[in-house]
């Protein structure tokens, strides 16, 4: 492969993923939301792919909301990785708490820690894995409503 080449698959691989480290400030889950803006932006510049503002708006609400919880419930640095994959924006957050996050059961009552819940709702997939320090949470955003007429971010 030539130098040209090699700089094409690098300029293509930075444009479909974007990472960033935070460390559990206040301003974090701001500046979480704003490297959701930035990626997709990206996305729609260079690759000229429709991405509706509704799925800007839920990426942006999921990366806030896993990064709240790091933040809020992890000691220490957490990581931010959004990347491209076909119709969807994976978004990942890895952070120091080995503790698994279990949705609570719906109670209107309830003030907060709704969080977990809204992620599983708007996502197209939501896993969590355990790594040896900390766990890593993982969410799918599709990017357009689906033609049989699915609300985006939701599975069928």
């Amino acid at each position: 492969m030539d130098g040209a080449a090699r700089n094409r698959d690098q300029r293509a691989e930075e444009l479909v993923r974007e990472s960033a480290e935070y460390e559990g400030s206040p301003g974090d889950i701001a500046r979480g939301r704003e490297l959701a803006r930035r990626f997709l932006a990206r996305v729609r510049a260079a690759r000229g792919r429709p991405v509706p503002d509704r799925a800007v708006d839920l990426v942006q609400l999921v990366v806030s909301e896993l990064l709240t919880n790091a933040c809020k419930y992890a000691p220490g640095p957490s990581l931010v990785d959004l990347e491209l994959a076909e119709d969807r924006v994976e978004v990942t957050v890895w952070d120091t708490d080995p503790v698994l996050p279990v949705a609570e059961t719906a109670d209107p009552g309830r003030i907060g820690r709704h969080g977990l819940e809204i992620v599983m709702a708007v996502c197209q997939s939501f896993e969590v894995y355990r790594e040896p320090v900390g766990k890593r949470m993982r969410a799918a955003v599709r990017l357009a409503d689906d033609l049989s007429g699915t609300a985006l971010g939701h599975a069928s």
